[in-house]
């Protein structure tokens, strides 16, 4: 079994806590994506994990082992960093297999472990170059092959695809996809950015300020928010934020704030029994959850387009409700233009609740 289980880790740097108290078990054959903003502890907990940072407090088990004490080395982890650390000197056979080599593993062993590698990630014609010679995305495929060869039970990965360009990281996200599942082993994945998170993960950690905010799906964490820091941090563009509070009207349960109000589907009504209809609440709805109405639409709200990005397939339209900014994806087909009138209709039934301490009330 390689399954990895921190229990109540701390990591403290003198009096400043980095990680508190962090409960995670990630699962034999799992891809576990740690994210979050820079500072949040994520690289943190990661070292922790291949031992090259000390524990403060709590247990680290590596399969049935207590590995707390236990040097990197004889974790049977192999990690891959995000500066590649490929010795310039030596070709990439000699780099893939030097780690083999102090090992003491036969000749031919060697070999056959390093051209298994190779051929899995296509860079068979490069096993006789030297790193300067190959691209960003070359030499972070021997990064990998260098951690595969090992056959580690864990592999940990430090925001791998962090120097790369954008088309570059599209392609190593679909690699390292495709990786996980034809070697169907454990991956301990760390990153900035949420759509790696999203693409890559079969469960999210999510972190900030040295906590765990939220552990779930990439489908649970970007529906369900614990949180308002989950709903904001998950989703590009992000989640929008209006406060305001429920009023009762003829027409059923309305939404209502600074300059807008709308309807409310029954279902988030029920759920809000508990609730007193003055009370302050905010309500966050993802971009595409706003409609253009139609003149038969109830309980819309109305705005003036501020900007409209257009970004090929769809667009994006920036407008104030209130003093919010508020951001809106329609079809790239749509004829609105920055300065036209627009009427919006709420998909009520995909909206989340926040109460006044930022947290989620439906969960």
């Amino acid at each position: 079994m390689a399954r990895v289980l921190l229990q109540s880790i701390c990591k403290n740097y003198g009096d400043v806590p980095a990680v508190r108290k962090l409960d995670l078990e990630i699962r034999d054959e799992e891809f576990m994506v740690l994210v979050g903003p820079s500072g949040c502890g994520k690289s943190t907990s990661l070292r922790m994990i291949a031992g090259l940072e000390d524990i403060t407090s709590g247990d680290l088990w590596i399969g049935d082992r207590r590995v707390n004490e236990v040097s990197p080395k004889d974790r049977d982890i192999a990690m891959v960093f995000q500066n590649y650390a490929l010795y310039p000197h030596m070709t990439v056979r000699e780099n893939m297999a030097f780690g083999l080599k102090l090992r003491k593993l036969a000749p031919t062993e060697i070999k056959k472990r390093v051209d298994e590698a190779a051929q899995i990630l296509g860079i068979t014609e490069y096993l006789e170059r030297r790193p300067k010679a190959l691209s960003g995305g070359q030499r972070q495929r021997v990064a990998m092959g260098r951690a595969i060869v090992r056959y580690p039970s864990v592999f940990l990965f430090d925001e791998p695809l962090s120097n790369l360009d954008a088309k570059l990281r599209v392609q190593m996200r679909v690699e390292l996809a495709r990786l996980h599942q034809r070697l169907r082993t454990t991956i301990v994945y760390v990153t900035h950015d949420q759509v790696e998170a999203m693409t890559l993960a079969d469960r999210i950690a999510i972190m900030d300020n040295g906590v765990l905010q939220q552990l779930g799906t990439p489908h649970e964490v970007y529906h369900r928010p614990k949180n308002r820091f989950v709903a904001s941090f998950i989703g590009s563009p992000g989640m929008n934020f209006l406060t305001g509070h429920v009023q009762a009207t003829n027409f059923g349960h309305m939404f209502a704030g600074a300059g807008f109000s709308f309807s409310l589907s029954s279902e988030i009504v029920e759920l809000l029994q508990n609730h007193r209809h003055s009370e302050q609440l905010t309500i966050g709805i993802r971009p595409q959850y706003f409609h253009i109405a139609n003149e038969h639409d109830r309980g819309t709200v109305e705005s003036v387009a501020e900007v409209v990005e257009h970004l090929g397939s769809e667009k994006y339209v920036y407008f104030r409700l209130g003093d919010t900014l508020v951001t809106a994806r329609v079809a790239e087909d749509h004829p609105v233009r920055a300065g036209d009138p627009v009427r919006y209709r709420v998909d009520n039934s995909r909206v989340s609740l926040f109460s006044e301490d930022g947290n989620s009330i439906f969960l």
